[in-house]
């Protein structure tokens, strides 16, 4: 049940921020071996004031906070992160010096919807994240 949190300083229009919440599940789902049904994303914009970054350059910043449960390599971390900023720069002009991806791991049972609780990721694909 990852949480996939998003901060920037892009001006995103409705339909940019549902193309950006399916490209980032189909990303997700394909490099953790995962189903797309438990997969939460939320998109924050903020103004330019309201992010920093000591590298950063000219052009909008983008933060990802990826709350996931434990258990994933790091190369499927790593995978799905660069895949994620590929994307981003390419679709939103966003420098690569700009974007930021930060995963925190949780147990399985900290992650709970109303009608499930995450288990431990055991290595295969599986819906009940």
């Amino acid at each position: 049940m990852p949480l996939l949190q998003f901060e920037t300083t892009l001006s995103l229009s409705d339909e940019e921020k549902t193309a950006l919440a399916e490209r980032v599940t189909e990303l997700y789902t394909t490099e953790m071996a995962t189903t797309a049904g438990h997969v939460a994303v939320s998109i924050r914009e903020r103004g330019a004031a309201a992010l920093h970054l000591g590298r950063a350059v000219d052009g909008p910043l983008l933060f990802l906070d990826a709350e996931i449960r434990r258990g994933r390599p790091f190369e499927r971390k790593r995978a799905f992160g660069l895949a994620t900023m590929e994307y981003v720069g390419e679709r939103f002009d966003v420098p690569d010096e700009n974007m930021k991806i930060v995963f925190a791991e949780h147990p399985g049972e900290s992650m709970m919807g109303v009608d499930r609780v995450g288990g431990e990721w055991d290595g295969e694909s599986e819906d009940a994240e």
